[in-house]
């Protein structure tokens, strides 16, 4: 094969796997993949509604840490009223930008449905105690039998008192 075929081969292969990026990936449009990232600042639940009965069809809670990555297919359900599309989806590692889409629900139609994206309550940031003591390397802080060539471990008296303090 020629160097040709092989630029060929790789580009027909990204197209089919797909690129997931919040941006839309290489070649993004409204009928691409969606993706929603997940972090300790933002992490986020995603929702699809029924908007003709106000049923919730499928929620997840996206890890800290990941991207959930959806694709609607046309068609492809199994009901053509109720739920003629179907949805794929994959949770991955943040910054996967291909792979494939192993999960799937059939879903209704693009007029049918909404997606809600919330933001849950991220951690609170706690401010640490102003007395705590803090790491030093100076050789003063160092416990008294600590020598730099190294040394016993039990250095006091009596090896029963070695935690106590």
């Amino acid at each position: 094969m020629t160097r040709l075929h092989y630029i060929g081969l790789l580009l027909a292969s990204l197209l089919t796997a797909g690129c997931y990026t919040p941006q839309g990936g290489l070649m993004p449009s409204s009928t691409g993949a969606l993706t929603y990232y997940s972090t300790a600042e933002e992490p986020k639940t995603i929702m699809i509604l029924d908007m003709r009965n106000g049923e919730n069809i499928f929620e997840v809670k996206i890890p800290i840490g990941k991207q959930l990555v959806i694709q609607f297919y046309a068609e492809s359900g199994d009901d053509p009223v109720y739920t003629p599309d179907l949805m794929k989806y994959e949770v991955m590692d943040i910054g996967n930008w291909i792979g494939s889409l192993n999960n799937s629900i059939t879903v209704p139609d693009a007029y049918s449905r909404r997606i809600d994206v919330f933001i849950r309550q991220g951690e609170k940031y706690e401010a640490p105690e102003p007395n705590r003591p803090l790491r030093t390397d100076e050789v003063g802080d160092r416990p008294a039998g600590w020598t730099p060539e190294g040394g016993k471990d039990d250095y006091r008296d009596d090896p029963v008192t070695t935690y106590d303090d």
